[in-house]
């Protein structure tokens, strides 16, 4: 059985997916895990999109200039859309969902990344879409592939897919143990 340090050990952003499609199973065992997550007041702010469908899957991969790469092999993301309106805290909310998802994944073998697009520009070259001109940011182009409506804020979205890829774990003798402290902030801090 496994730890769940040793789970966050494994688990490291995997950017190189096969083409082995990912089963429905799997898809709603990680969206079973992000429904149990916490958020503010039990507020439940968060909407999960699941995008299986190839040209989203790439069209997604263009909305920013770094960062989205990702989605030219993914099998499956899942889009992490808030009510923005429900909590003053939506974004930890939706991270901790997020979060949720990224380690389910790991722990059924599948590779996953997480892509930011809430506040952030889309790819210089302008991506097209049918039902806009040019979008402006890449939460415009993941809003217009999946039809989310403007009262929702997309936070991210998670690539999904058997890895092609391997990295290695963490170290636990190389983690930041200096970025611990105890009872007060420190800057020559001694664990």
């Amino acid at each position: 059985m496994t730890t769940f340090e040793q789970l966050c050990q494994h688990r490291r952003s995997i950017r190189k997916y096969t083409n082995q499609p990912v089963e429905q199973e799997k898809i709603d065992y990680l969206l079973r895990c992000a429904l149990m997550a916490p958020s503010s007041k039990r507020t439940n702010p968060w909407e999960f999109i699941v995008v299986r469908e190839e040209a989203k899957l790439r069209a997604m991969s263009g909305c920013r200039t770094y960062g989205s790469q990702m989605f030219d092999t993914a099998m499956a993301g899942i889009v992490v859309a808030l009510d923005t309106s429900l909590s003053d805290t939506w974004m930890a909310d939706g991270a901790i969902a997020a979060e949720h998802i990224l380690l389910a994944a790991e722990e059924q073998g599948l590779g996953a990344c997480w892509c930011q697009v809430y506040n952030r520009p889309a790819a210089p070259d302008g991506i097209q879409t049918a039902g806009a001109d040019r979008v402006q940011t890449a939460e415009d182009l993941v809003k217009e592939l999946c039809g989310i409506p403007d009262d929702l804020t997309v936070l991210c979205v998670i690539s999904l897919g058997y890895k092609d890829e391997e990295r290695k774990n963490y170290d636990l003798d190389k983690l930041k143990y200096d970025k611990i402290h105890n009872e007060t902030y420190c800057s020559n801090n001694n664990r």
